[in-house]
């Protein structure tokens, strides 16, 4: 088996504040893209994208993004639907169980 990875860095993950702050350098400074990128040791594709999100965050644009608020409420979210469905599986069950239990009706009372 070959190692398709020799001589490739290891991806490295990087935290939305530094995201924002290495777009800022290039928003706030006109430095260029590739200037800053160099500087900072990532790829200038990479800081590109970056710099587009946060002009576009500028712009009042969506960004397709969550921010830490709206990452909590869809956490919320999630696992209220989670016990929603929990509980409408649970009477479900229920209503099926009581609805066997009822005395058969002859048409006459």
């Amino acid at each position: 088996m070959t190692d398709n990875t020799a001589g490739r860095r290891p991806r490295r993950n990087f935290s939305p504040e530094y995201k924002h702050e290495a777009a800022r350098l290039v928003i706030d400074t006109g430095r260029t893209i590739a200037e800053v990128a160099r500087e900072l040791g990532v790829g200038a594709q990479t800081l590109g994208k970056w710099v587009a999100t946060e002009r576009a965050k500028d712009a009042g644009e969506p960004t397709g993004e969550l921010d830490l608020d709206e990452r909590a409420e869809l956490k919320r979210l999630r696992r209220q639907v989670a016990d929603l469905h929990k509980d409408n599986e649970f009477l479900g069950k229920a209503a099926a169980f009581f609805a066997a239990k009822q005395p058969p009706t002859n048409g006459s009372n």
